[in-house]
């Protein structure tokens, strides 16, 4: 198959962005992607002499987002699809992480995501066509010991992600939420950010967490080629979902939380109701 939809993906050089990348240009479409510096750039561009673009931009460097994303439309084309891919994992028991490692985690996966919609908006809107990938993870759902300030963020993008796909839904773009549960990629290697330990209280219940993580890594059951391919067929739908889990450990934890989130609800529910008025 050959497109001419162009795809622009934050955060090109590894995981998701990388894969996700390749398997759009190996069907044709023409992808610009962000990668934070000039070695990357030229990495990026040589997969492809016409339909692999690439340009420096820090996701949290939001004063210089909107004039990116206006050069691009006026030199490249319209941007058919924006896909947030840019993020990183923070791993720490919250009381011993700083609120500054939570700034930088929300500055990254939340504020960089919006500041880079908010540029492409107006010109999804006035053509009154799009797609907006969201990539948030299972996360964004589920949550574990030791990844408070990550579930935040991705329960933060999950939340923008399904009131924006309601607020844009009569102007023809769809945004979607991509959910990934545990793949192959830098996620919980070289790209997790881990807070140093400092209080022995919680040794029994994060360090076997810490432990297994690390052994993992690299060795997770999702592939991110497979991914790739099931974004792109996403995008490739005339109606796609506000919500795409990928992995069937994702869709298994996911359908565990809801399980037990129904059940509690259920049991307090007369208190719930107790509040209202007469």
């Amino acid at each position: 198959m050959s497109t001419s939809k162009t795809l622009l993906i934050t955060g090109v050089s590894s995981g998701f962005g990388r894969a996700l990348a390749l398997e759009a240009i190996a069907k044709g479409y023409r992808v610009i992607g962000t990668v934070r510096n000039v070695e990357a750039k030229l990495a990026f561009e040589q997969l492809h002499p016409q339909n692999a673009l690439a340009f420096e931009l820090d996701v949290t460097h939001f004063a210089v987002i909107d004039d990116l994303i206006a050069d691009i439309e006026a030199d490249q084309g319209p941007i058919d699809v924006l896909v947030n891919n840019a993020g990183y994992g923070h791993e720490g028991i919250m009381e011993e992480s700083s609120l500054e490692e939570m700034r930088q985690q929300f500055d990254v996966n939340v504020f960089g995501a919006v500041a880079m919609i908010k540029a492409v908006l107006p010109f999804m809107r006035q053509r009154r066509r799009g797609h907006i990938l969201n990539i948030t993870s299972m996360g964004g759902f589920i949550t574990m010991p030791g990844i408070s300030y990550y579930c935040g963020s991705k329960f933060a993008l999950e939340g923008i992600s399904e009131t924006l796909s309601k607020e844009l839904a009569a102007f023809n773009i769809h945004v979607t939420a991509v959910a990934p549960g545990s793949f192959r990629t830098d996620w919980a290697g070289r790209s997790m950010v881990r807070s140093a330990r400092s209080i022995s209280d919680y040794d029994a219940l994060f360090d076997p967490i810490r432990q297994a993580r690390e052994e993992k890594s690299g060795k997770q059951l999702g592939d991110p080629q497979k991914a790739a391919r099931a974004m792109l067929a996403i995008i490739e739908s005339d109606n796609p979902p506000a919500h795409l889990l990928l992995g069937s450990d994702a869709l298994k934890l996911v359908k565990d939380k809801l399980v037990a989130l129904n059940a509690e609800i259920e049991a307090w529910e007369t208190l719930t109701h107790s509040t209202d008025g007469d």
